[in-house]
This record gives C-alpha cells, sequence and structure tokens, in this order.
C-alpha cells in the first residue's frame, strides 16, 4: 500500500487487489477523536459540481467509508473509513475508474503543478489574445473590400493570411476546453466544454473549405475572439482557486513549524509537533509560536492570541493557563506541557473549519454552468436530428451536413459563453478602480444574493490600531513623561501612547516586568507605566476600558484609556446597508461590553461577542440554515473559517495573509465604502448575465428553426452567431456606462443619516 500511493501513476485495480498490505502508510492517519482512517488525495480532473458528486457517490458505496468529501478548490479529497488501512487502495482505484487521477495530497507538489498550470493557461490567453487581434483587423478589411469591389485573388489571399494566424493559435489556445471535452466524452459525460470545443473547431474548418475553394467569407475571427474571451475567464477561475489554496497552505505552514521538546535530563531537543507526546513539556522561546495546545507550567509571559480571538491586545499568561498552537509569545519564555498535538489541535481544527467551509461554498455552480447542463445535450442532439431528417428526405449527404453544421455554428454557445465572461471582466475592471479586487470566478453572482452583512468588529468595522482616547488625572506633561518610557517598549498600548505623545527621547535603564509593564529607577524614585495594581490603583473601579498607568514619586497616578476607532465610515455605511433592507450582525472574540458599545454605536441590534473561530463558523451556519444568504466581513487570522464558511466574503486589504486568500474579494482604503460598492455592483452584474443569457436563447429561438429547415447557410449562421455575440458584449458594456450614476447614488445612500435607516 506505500509503494502504491507513493508512486504516480496508481497502478489499476487489478494490481491492487493482488497485492494485499496489512501494515499503515504515513499516508493513511488516524483521526483522534474518532479513531477512524483518514486518506487524503488530490484528485486531478475534478472540473464542477458533477464532478464532485460521482467521486463522492461512489466512494460512499464502498464498505467502510463513512464520509467522502471533494473540495473543488483545493482539489483535495479527504476520506474517513474504519477497517483495513489498505481500503485506501480501493479508494485511490474507484476514482481512477471513474476517469481521474489521485495522487497523495502534498501542498507542496499541489503549489507548483498549479503554478505550471497557471502558467499554460496566462500562455494560450497570450496567443489566443495576439491571434484576435490581427485576425479582427483582416477580418475588417476583408468586410470593408465588399463595398469598394475587392477582387477575389485579394480576398483569398487575406483569408489565407488569417488563416495562417488563426489555426495555429486556435489548435494552441484551445488544449485547456479540448482535452476538457475529450475527458468527458471518454468516460461518456459531456460538459459545457464540448460544443465551445466543436464550435472552436468547426468555424475554423468551415472557413478553411470556404477558403480552399477561394470562397467569398470566412469565419476564423469569431472562433479566435471567442476562445480569447473564454480563456479570460478560465484564467481568473484558475487564479481564485490558487487563492483558496494559498490560504490553507500558510494554515499548514503555521503547524509545521519545530518545538524544543525538554529531555528528561534537561537538555533541549529540537522535534515536529507530530512527535510529541500527551504530558511532554516544550520550551517556547520568546518570539515564537507554540506548536502543541498545552498548559503553561513555569514562566509568566504575554501572548498574541490574535488566531482565537482576533484582538491585538496581549493577553497574560502564567502557570496554569491555557495556550494554544498558532499563538506568538511576546514576553519571556515559557515552559509548556503538552495536550494535544497534530490534528487534535486549534488550530488543525481552524484548518480543517476552513477546508470544510471551501468544500462546501465550491458547490456553487454558476448560472451559465446550471443552463449549459441542458444547453449541450440539446445541440448536438438537435444537429444529428437535423441530418438524420434531411438524409430520411431524401436530402443529399451534402446539403445535409451543411445543415448539420449550420445549426452547430448557429447554436454556437460563442453568447452564451460571453454571457458571464463579459460582465465579469467589465464588472472587476471597474471593481479595481475603486480599490477592489474580485478574486473568485463566482463570487458577483453571490454577491448579487446576499441578504444578511455579518462583520468582525477587530480590523473590519475598526481601524485595528489602538489610539488613545482619553487622560485622565493628568496632563499633557505627563503624557510626555509616560512616553519616555514607553518609546521602549513594543508592546501595542505602549506604541500607541508614544504615537499620542509624537516624536521624543526614550529613557535609559528601563526594566520590562513580564505581563505587568514597564519600571525605571531615577533619582526622585521608580516610575511605573503599565497595568492597575502594578502601577495606578490595585482596585477594580468596575469599569470595562483598555488602559495604562502611569505613577512616579509625589504626584497622583495618571490613567491612559485606549479605543480601537471605528473606520470613518462605518456608521453611515452600516445605516446605508439597512436601509437597502439586508440585516447586519456583529461577530467578535472581544469582551462582551466592548463589543456591544461598537454595536451601539453603529445601531448593530444582534452582536455575539467572546466567540471562538468555531463558534463564529457555527453561527453562519445557523443563519445559513434559516435561508440566509451571508457576506461576511473580516480580517483576522480567526476570521478565516467564517469566511470560508459564508456564502461569499470580502476582506480589507490590512487584513493577514490567510484571510486575504481565504476571502472572494479584497479593498483598499480605510473606508467601508467598497462595500457598498460591490453589492451595487454584483446586482447590477447578475441582471446583465441573465439579460445575456435571455438574449441569447432569443436568438436560437428565432435562428435554429431556419437553420434545421435548411433555410441558413453556413455564412449566414457564422454571421448571425458572430451578431449575438456582439450583442451580448454590447450589453454587458451597459455595466460601465452607468458607472457614474450608481457610484453616485450609492454616495448618497451611504450618507444618508443613521436615522434614516429605520
Amino acid at each position: 500500500m506505500s509503494s502504491t500511493l507513493s508512486a504516480c501513476p496508481l497502478p489499476p485495480a487489478a494490481a491492487v487487489a493482488a497485492e494485499p498490505r496489512v501494515e499503515p502508510t504515513p499516508f493513511v492517519r488516524v483521526d483522534p477523536k474518532s479513531g477512524r482512517h483518514r486518506l487524503d488525495l488530490v484528485v486531478e480532473g475534478v472540473h464542477c459540481a458533477a464532478c464532485i458528486r460521482r467521486i463522492e457517490r461512489a466512494l460512499a458505496k464502498l464498505p467502510g467509508v463513512e464520509e467522502a468529501r471533494v473540495n473543488l478548490t483545493t482539489r483535495r479529497l479527504a476520506v474517513a473509513f474504519r477497517g483495513d488501512p489498505t481500503l485506501a487502495d480501493r479508494i485511490v482505484a474507484t476514482v481512477e475508474g471513474l476517469g481521474y487521477r489521485a495522487v497523495p495530497f502534498d501542498p507542496s507538489r499541489l503549489e507548483g503543478a498549479d503554478a505550471v498550470a497557471e502558467k499554460e493557461l496566462l500562455l494560450c490567453l497570450a496567443v489566443a489574445g495576439f491571434a484576435a487581434g490581427n485576425v479582427m483587423l483582416l477580418a475588417v478589411s476583408v468586410w470593408s473590400g465588399h463595398f469598394v469591389g475587392m477582387g477575389e485573388a485579394t480576398r483569398t489571399f487575406l483569408h489565407w493570411f488569417q488563416a495562417l494566424i488563426a489555426l495555429p493559435a486556435i489548435a494552441f489556445a484551445g488544449r485547456p476546453f479540448f482535452r476538457s471535452a475529450l475527458a468527458a466524452l471518454r468516460h461518456g459525460r459531456t460538459n459545457m466544454d464540448v460544443p465551445i470545443s466543436l464550435a472552436v473547431i468547426l468555424a475554423p474548418t468551415v472557413s478553411l473549405v470556404e477558403t480552399i475553394r477561394a470562397g467569398e467569407h470566412a469565419y476564423f475571427d469569431s472562433a479566435v475572439t471567442l476562445l480569447f474571451f473564454l480563456l479570460i475567464g478560465r484564467y481568473l477561475d484558475r487564479r481564485a482557486r490558487g487563492a483558496a489554496r494559498e490560504a490553507v497552505t500558510r494554515l499548514l505552514a503555521l503547524r509545521a513549524q519545530a518545538v524544543n521538546r525538554i529531555e528528561p535530563d534537561g537538555t533541549i531537543r529540537p522535534v515536529r509537533p507530530e512527535s510529541l507526546e500527551v504530558g511532554q513539556r516544550i520550551l517556547v522561546a520568546t518570539g515564537e509560536r507554540i506548536g502543541v495546545d498545552g498548559e503553561v507550567v513555569q514562566g509568566r509571559s504575554e501572548l498574541d492570541t490574535s488566531l482565537v480571538t482576533g484582538e491585538t491586545v496581549p493577553q497574560p499568561v502564567a502557570p496554569g493557563s491555557r495556550v494554544f498552537a498558532g499563538t506568538l509569545v511576546l514576553g519571556p519564555p515559557l515552559e509548556v506541557r503538552v495536550a494535544a498535538v497534530g490534528e487534535g489541535t486549534l488550530l488543525a481544527e481552524i484548518v480543517r473549519l476552513v477546508e470544510a467551509a471551501e468544500q462546501r461554498r465550491s458547490r456553487f455552480v454558476a448560472l451559465a454552468d446550471r443552463v449549459a447542463r441542458l444547453y449541450a445535450p440539446f445541440v448536438h442532439t438537435l444537429a444529428a436530428l437535423t441530418l438524420a431528417g434531411w438524409l430520411l428526405a431524401g436530402a443529399g449527404w451534402h446539403f445535409a451536413i451543411m445543415s448539420a453544421i449550420a445549426v452547430l455554428i448557429i447554436t454556437c454557445p460563442c453568447a452564451l459563453g460571453l454571457a458571464v465572461p463579459a460582465v465579469q471582466v467589465i464588472a472587476a475592471g471597474r471593481l479595481v478602480k475603486g480599490g477592489t479586487l474580485v478574486k473568485s470566478a463566482t463570487a458577483l453572482e453571490r454577491f448579487a444574493r446576499i441578504d444578511t452583512v455579518v462583520f468582525d468588529k477587530t480590523g473590519t468595522l475598526t481601524t485595528g490600531r489602538m489610539a488613545l482616547e482619553a487622560i485622565e488625572g493628568g496632563t499633557a506633561e505627563d503624557l510626555e513623561a509616560a512616553a519616555t518610557l514607553a518609546r521602549t517598549s513594543r508592546h501595542p498600548l505602549a506604541r500607541a501612547l508614544a504615537a499620542a505623545a509624537g516624536p521624543g527621547p526614550a529613557a535609559t535603564g528601563v526594566e520590562e516586568v513580564p505581563g505587568r509593564g514597564l519600571r525605571r529607577q531615577g533619582p526622585e524614585g521608580t516610575w511605573r507605566l503599565g497595568r492597575r495594581g502594578f502601577a495606578g490603583p490595585a482596585e477594580d473601579d468596575g469599569i470595562p476600558a483598555t488602559e495604562l498607568w502611569f505613577e512616579r514619586p509625589g504626584r497622583p497616578p495618571v490613567r491612559f484609556r485606549f479605543a480601537d476607532p471605528l473606520r470613518p465610515d462605518a456608521v453611515e455605511v452600516v445605516a446605508a446597508l439597512r436601509a437597502r433592507g439586508l440585516e447586519v450582525e456583529l461577530l467578535s472574540g472581544d469582551r462582551t461590553a466592548t463589543v456591544a458599545e461598537v454595536a451601539r454605536r453603529l445601531g448593530i441590534a444582534r452582536f455575539r461577542a467572546e466567540l471562538s473561530p468555531t463558534e463564529k463558523v457555527a453561527r453562519l451556519e445557523e443563519l445559513a440554515r434559516t435561508g440566509r444568504a451571508v457576506l461576511m466581513v473580516g480580517d483576522g487570522l480567526n476570521d478565516a473559517p467564517a469566511l470560508a464558511a459564508a456564502r461569499v466574503s470580502l476582506s480589507p486589504a490590512s487584513a493577514v495573509d490567510v484571510a486575504q486568500t481565504t476571502a472572494d474579494a479584497v479593498f483598499q482604503g480605510t473606508k467601508l465604502a467598497p462595500v457598498l460598492e460591490v453589492l451595487e455592483v454584483a446586482r447590477r452584474a447578475e441582471r446583465l448575465v441573465r439579460q445575456n443569457i435571455a438574449l441569447s436563447i432569443v436568438y436560437n429561438l428565432g435562428a435554429v428553426p431556419l437553420a434545421v429547415l435548411g433555410y441558413v447557410t453556413p455564412l449566414v449562421a457564422a454571421i448571425a452567431m458572430s451578431t449575438s455575440s456582439l450583442l451580448v458584449v454590447g450589453n454587458s458594456l451597459r455595466l460601465q456606462l452607468g458607472g457614474r450614476r450608481e457610484a453616485a447614488a450609492a454616495a448618497t445612500a451611504s450618507a444618508r443619516p443613521v436615522g434614516a435607516a429605520a
């Protein structure tokens, strides 16, 4: 079994069955929570939701298989089963029997293969674009010649020149569609690439025949231009999937860091986290991430727990405190007793949440694809019936074949194929001008259908940076004195205090007391800047606040209060969303009192605080079960599972890398206005896509009967096909033409007072 899974390509099922093995393999692991065997594979050749259903249903029939899930974005197949580990061989054989290739899941190998595939797709796009531009120039010359009496020799020469450019370009750039169509047909399936491939092949073929016969018309420009636009959509889809895979890879990289195990004799030995056992101890140095879940047994320090809570304010830890994998030690080293490693850690749970959510979201099928499920077999059947009908009616082979070709050309999915990519390109370009990058091929359609917006707090509704809000019991002179201590520390609150005071000198001889604050011994006594009880009063006044206290001899203590300010237009944007009939909710890992205050200021009635990443995902799933289509807006590492779990997601450019790569779109700047713009553009784009599809259907309803009855020649069919494509492109351009009017309307709505949203 080990050699079976490590070899590429994998052997067929017969070879697997003839070589039974019982020893475990590194590719089959045991889930510590359920005791089930788990197998992760990369399945090559998965293109759509139908592929996912086919694989999952086939594996579900195998005895012992309890769960099989395919992630369309990452192409990762996760299988859970009980019994003999060698069942993995049957799983692989079953997948390959369906016409897909399966190899062990390796993020580094997958990343390399995807990079090669993306470069190939980009090269195909460049070749098609170059050819389309040149062939179109020649086509314009030919069509202009009809009005000025171009001679037959000149026209034929230009046709051959078009063929010289178009035929090699189509053969090279059409490979992604040809391979997909051939693979589908080989295994008794059909997909959108089948009629596209037929159209792309038939149009230049008929054109070549016309050119050889010195005919008057050729259609090279139609085929190569269609190919160029379709490759744009395919490339955008590939980039979107690559971004999603990068999110999971970054999370996996956090798990892969080595840890320092404390041996029984007290020596320190670097090991992989997976080799640790529960109860062993590790040493985590300053600036290192904790590689396990566990409990602090020695040391006092501060942790960056933004992975769990989303908050950047460090949290103090002491002996007995629980710590989690992925959190960062900011203060002195800690000695930690291991409680969970590998798949049992909170970080592993976050990875599983992201992948599971991506798998669910990848089942979303674009509108054009849903139409294509019926379109492709209808076109093929109609052309075959046309051929058979004319033959039975006594027509000659030439007339019957030309009529069937006319049906295929006139029903070419050019307009349908352009319906989505044309709108996507225009909408994406318009959003980029406003500072928003849309990364997912289906994101705009999902943005258009949301009815609920869920915000994270820190870094999303707020700026994510602490700022000095008030000085209580002191003056500007106290601020400057405290800043001399603060400038020596990297603590976020100390840096905020120093920023408020502005440039100035830093004190010397400052000592940092772990988890408490800063201390300096001067001629007049000790200066202290830090937590309540270390500097200032020891008793709690019951008023929740993010604060620092400053104390020096002979003077009353001074309290500095900090707050994470709201984004400049947060109040207006939330009000505008509510005015549009959207539900708005706030989910945060921060303290209840802080979240409640932000919700009050923004007019958000529904909010939840102190949530873990798992609880955020659970809330989004709860909303989905009630029929809500949710847009999640977040920025933290702890928001990544929620961003993936939502119907669609948006992240600011200031977000951590994992959040940006998980989100469907990323917006620039300090304002929230891009949220409104994305929703406006998406809804208008969906209307245009539906109009484009309707135009292509109306065109077919009018033209197809004429082609079936033999009244349409391939020439007229090609002209009609091009006309339908021009109609779709022209209709799509309305999105750009209406941009200024809608931008002004969005600005007016966002400026509406909060009270107007009621």
